[in-house]
């Protein structure tokens, strides 16, 4: 299955939720089913992997 290309005008947030600075088209993320951008790659990196930790400990079934 092909995944669709995130698209900055999907973005549910228009500042860094761990910066505070402006979003970048290069840092989005696909979370929920929702576009969430980030100000740079290593924002949304360690949002991915603070939301995978999360999920798997809720949810030990899931894999990380």
């Amino acid at each position: 299955m092909l995944e669709r290309a995130l698209r900055i005008e999907d973005c549910v947030n228009d500042i860094c939720p761990w910066s505070g600075k402006p979003v970048s088209a290069d840092s989005l993320t696909l979370y929920r089913g929702k576009v969430v951008g980030f100000c740079n790659p290593g924002c949304r990196d360690k949002f991915e992997a603070a939301t995978n930790m999360f999920d798997a400990a809720v949810n030990p079934t899931m894999e990380a």
